[in-house]
């Protein structure tokens, strides 16, 4: 339990990051603590669930592009978590710069504040 809940505050943190950059991934006006963290919650779900399915169906193209289709489901990603939260992706370049800046911030947030595995 503890696991996730620091893996939602991670995700929520992340997002919250990104979107204060004003990339084209933004928090509607007006958006409150409750709203950061359905965010978090929904985003580490799709991550979770639908990422690794998006994965499997589009191998031959990851393949062929060597890995850099994984952006473009990220992006597809970012846009379906909008979907269902106060987010806001403006255009499919706005979620492609931003699922770019997300997996960074991600990166070295996990790096300093994931606990180490024994």
């Amino acid at each position: 339990m503890r696991r996730f809940i620091i893996r939602l505050l991670l995700n929520t943190l992340a997002l919250w990051l990104v979107a204060q950059l004003n990339v084209g991934v933004l928090f509607a006006p007006g958006s409150n603590l409750l709203d950061y963290l359905i965010a978090g919650l929904i985003f580490g779900i799709a991550n979770a669930i639908l990422r690794p399915i998006l994965l499997i169906l589009t191998l031959p193209i990851n393949i062929l592009s060597l890995g850099l289709f994984t952006l473009v489901i990220n992006a597809i990603i970012l846009i379906l978590v909008a979907l269902f939260t106060p987010l806001e992706v403006r255009g499919f370049g706005g979620a492609f710069i931003g699922a770019i800046l997300l997996s960074i911030v991600s990166f070295v947030l996990n790096m300093f504040f994931e606990p180490r595995r024994r």
